[in-house]
């Protein structure tokens, strides 16, 4: 299962997802992991296996609105370990 098919499943929402990615965003180095069911999402091993993602927030000049959608799309098609 992805991080999309557990937010359309609601397995995982909103609220539990976007500070899980600000926190990422804050300081990478403490990446969180979301609780899915039995699983988690690694959000900085999404972001890692997520070339977009990589390239995004490796970028001058981007927006704070571009990196979190970077972080977020590596998140929802990451899977849920």
């Amino acid at each position: 299962m992805t991080g999309g098919e557990a937010y359309k499943a609601t397995l995982i929402s909103d609220a539990t997802l976007d500070p899980a990615i600000m926190a990422y965003l804050a300081d990478p180095s403490k990446p969180a992991a979301p609780e899915v069911g039995k699983g988690s999402l690694d959000d900085g091993a999404a972001v890692l296996a997520h070339a977009y993602a990589v390239e995004v927030l490796a970028q001058e000049g981007v927006t704070e609105l571009q990196r979190t959608h970077a972080v977020k799309t590596a998140v929802l098609l990451a899977s849920v370990g």
